[in-house]
């Protein structure tokens, strides 16, 4: 069998989940291979799946089929499924999909050379983790990691699994305990990727602020904003999946010191009642939070916060969720998801009494998104006549007579974009510029550089 020279890959799910992608293509790529857009012209069928609901699962299964249709034209090609939901269900998967050749976990994909490799084993699992089936490997700044040429926001994994055991996520099943990387190691991986061209770093991990704890620095996640501060050439460090549990002074002071961090936080709250909180198995009480959430305020009077919200979870009445609709009414969030409870198999919540009605849950979900769009569209509105600094993309997806940016209170991929008009001719891909907004939409805003 000649070796495969070739690779399509189709990634799913959580940025965390783009970052092992890239890093099992960056190995890939440093035995020689290439990526193709086209799957027919592939030696090797790459997908990197998400499992955490069960819409996830679906789109994931459907992506395998796919390419397992594009395998029956090219038999030679090898077909490897990657991920959370090889970790979650390799066993069933093997006895379903037998087109496949091999199913790798989320703590051996490190591995995938070396199972490449191997004569062609129709099914083979590679999912193996500890003694008790969970992944324990993560990636340093040595790993080779590819990047998309031109790519100037990316995502920066300072952490892999978690230790919170929240009552309705699969993710400590999937993705193992806590593991920290120690922040010299972070900051090295920045560097590195400023060095090919990043200006935004997004610093993302399924905890946030639990980074450390597990390698005895409580306080590391305030010492890496610091020292991502003084890394040249990069524009913006943000911070996603912020818990609300371990949000010390020390980081707060460390965001709001710290030039290059955007004043904008991404923190899953999930509920506001405390009964609700404590059947989720959340360790924050609801005024444990408002003190937090007005802290961060204070400090940061201009910060940005999302927040994401689970609606319909066991036991959760109408009472509770018109708390909910009044807790996002006072707060103003000016980024908010909410979603409808996933009754997942092998979670507590999965097995507690009082499991809502699914069209509950969904009249739920919308009444809050709702209710979060007006006051997004508000908040929006407050902007126009601002001048914010903005990092441009390129030209707009919509239509190639505006350019596209986003300001330093919109996430890449989930908060919005700033429509740029009347653009100087010198203005490029990657640039921060200043730009005075004009006019302001639900989730958008239109602006035009200024001097």
């Amino acid at each position: 069998m000649q070796p495969p020279r070739t690779v399509h890959v189709v990634s799913l799910g959580c940025p965390k989940n783009r970052v092992d992608t890239e890093l099992m293509v960056g190995g890939l790529a440093s035995a020689g291979l290439s990526m193709v857009a086209d799957p027919d012209a592939a030696d090797v069928l790459l997908v990197n799946t998400c499992a955490f609901i069960e819409e996830s699962k679906v789109e994931s299964v459907d992506a395998i089929l796919e390419l397992a249709e594009v395998k029956e034209r090219n038999p030679s090609a090898r077909l490897v499924v990657a991920g959370c939901l090889s970790q979650r269900h390799a066993p069933e998967l093997r006895a379903e999909m037998p087109e496949v050749d091999f199913f790798i976990g989320t703590g051996e994909y490190q591995r995938l050379l070396e199972v490449l490799s191997l004569e062609s084993q129709p099914g083979h699992a590679f999912a193996r983790g500890d003694k008790k089936g969970r992944p324990e490997f993560i990636a340093d700044h040595l790993e080779p990691r590819w990047v998309q040429q031109g790519s100037f926001s990316n995502y920066l994994k300072i952490a892999e699994g978690c230790s919170q055991g929240c009552s309705f996520c699969i993710i400590p099943k999937l993705r193992g305990r806590q593991r920290s990387r120690t922040v010299e190691d972070c900051v090295a991986e920045a560097r590195h990727l400023v060095e090919q061209g990043t200006v935004e770093i997004c610093l993302v991990a399924q905890d946030l602020t639990h980074y450390g704890e597990d390698i005895a620095e409580p306080q590391a996640l305030a010492r890496l904003v610091r020292e991502l501060g003084k890394v040249d050439g990069l524009g913006w460090v943000r911070l996603m999946y912020a818990y609300p549990h371990n949000f010390t002074p020390e980081l707060i002071a460390a965001m709001a010191e710290t030039d290059n961090c955007c004043n904008y936080v991404d923190m899953p709250l999930q509920h506001c009642s405390d009964r609700v909180l404590e059947r989720m198995n959340r360790r924050t009480s609801r005024l444990e939070m408002e003190t937090l959430l007005d802290a961060l305020r204070v400090a940061m009077p201009d910060i940005t916060l999302r927040t994401t919200l689970l609606v319909g979870h066991p036991g959760e009445t109408e009472d509770d969720f018109l708390d909910l609709v009044r807790f996002v009414e006072r707060w103003r969030f000016d980024h908010m998801g909410a979603f409808a409870y996933s009754q997942e198999e092998g979670t507590a919540s999965a097995r507690q009494a009082d499991q809502v009605p699914d069209p509950v849950k969904d009249y739920r979900q919308k009444t809050l998104l709702d209710v979060q769009r007006k006051i997004a569209r508000a908040r929006n509105a407050d902007r126009v006549g601002q001048t914010l600094p903005v990092l441009v993309h390129g030209l707009s997806e919509e239509t190639d007579l505006l350019l596209e940016g986003r300001h330093a209170g919109q996430a890449p991929e989930i908060d919005g974009v700033v429509y740029i008009n009347d653009a100087p001719d010198d203005i490029g891909r990657g640039q921060i510029r200043m730009v005075e907004i004009t006019e302001s939409h639900d989730y958008d805003l239109v602006g035009h550089v200024v001097s």
